[in-house]
């Protein structure tokens, strides 16, 4: 792979990574409840199940799903429930880190769960699963060495989903002390709500590509 495709690669991955979408909410979420570094844990989590969806595309995952009209409804179903899951905890919640603004914030979760989480929000979501399936053999090069440029690629992606989120955790961080007032709290977490519940529900409208 030559370094203008590679950069190219790049450029279109910070792009994707960084359009609205479960894993951008979920940093968002995460930075405002739980503070910043612990925030980029479930960043961690999703870029990991990023790697681990990618990897299942490489083997034929994607191809299963865009063929088999009942796999790929069992995952949009999934997906989708864990989504509006996470909007439904997310509206009902009635703590926030806007709460404790010159106070450490408290960990309501633990690591793990915040790792796993994010690990989650990767693995049920069908769009990420064929949008690998279409997106990733367009910078592919036929021949020796395309597992060397796979491995390349779904690193890249995955660091650039980092940076993203990193990105997000840090404006959140900065426009907190903006939304400290108690009912702006409130209204943060039923908007980030709101979003999980969209999202989710917007799964049900991804249609596969069916042979």
């Amino acid at each position: 792979m030559s370094l203008h495709d590679w950069f190219g690669f790049v450029v279109v991955s910070m792009v994707v990574t960084l359009s609205p979408g479960p894993g951008v909410i979920m940093a968002l979420s995460n930075s405002l409840s739980h503070g910043p570094k612990r925030a980029m844990l479930g960043s961690l989590g999703n870029a990991l199940g990023l790697l681990v969806v990618s990897t299942a595309t490489s083997a034929g995952l994607g191809v299963l799903l865009q063929t088999s009209a009942t796999a790929f409804l069992l995952l949009k179903v999934l997906g989708a429930s864990y989504l509006i899951y996470l909007g439904i905890k997310q509206w009902k919640s009635r703590t926030s880190a806007f709460d404790l603004l010159e106070q450490p914030v408290k960990a309501s979760a633990s690591n793990r769960r915040l790792l796993l989480n994010g690990v989650a929000v990767a693995l049920t979501n069908p769009k990420a699963i064929l949008f690998f399936a279409a997106f990733l053999p367009q910078f592919m090069r036929t021949g020796h060495g395309a597992d060397g440029q796979l491995g390349l690629l779904v690193v890249t992606f995955a660091l650039c989903s980092i940076l993203s989120h990193a990105f997000y955790v840090t404006l959140a961080q900065a426009l907190k002390r903006q939304l400290a007032a108690p009912n702006r709290a409130r209204l943060m977490n039923r908007l980030f709500g709101v979003s999980f519940m969209t999202l989710g529900a917007s799964l049900f409208t991804v249609q596969a590509k069916t042979a």
